[in-house]
């Protein structure tokens, strides 16, 4: 893996948290920004799968299938609630 040096402009009380969080968890600060950039990414990326999928989404069709949901099949034992 192809590894490159980036210089990284912290605010000073921001910088001082990472350390201390970075210490905490027994890793080091460089690592530890590694892995906050992974995680920001992955959850952008997450949120745009989403929104891509529900751009794709056929509500009336949904909620036709939901409307169909468990008719016909009656209740097992064990699937009432008790009052």
């Amino acid at each position: 893996m192809r590894k490159s040096n980036f210089a990284l402009r912290l605010q000073p009380s921001l910088l001082e948290e990472a350390r201390k969080v970075a210490e905490s968890e027994g890793v080091a600060l460089n690592q530890f920004i590694n892995v906050a950039v992974a995680e920001k990414l992955s959850a952008l990326r997450t949120a745009r799968y989403f929104e891509e999928r529900a751009a794709r989404a056929d509500i009336p069709k949904a909620l036709d299938i939901l409307k169909r949901a468990g008719r016909d099949n009656p209740p097992v034992a064990g699937d009432r609630l008790d009052d």
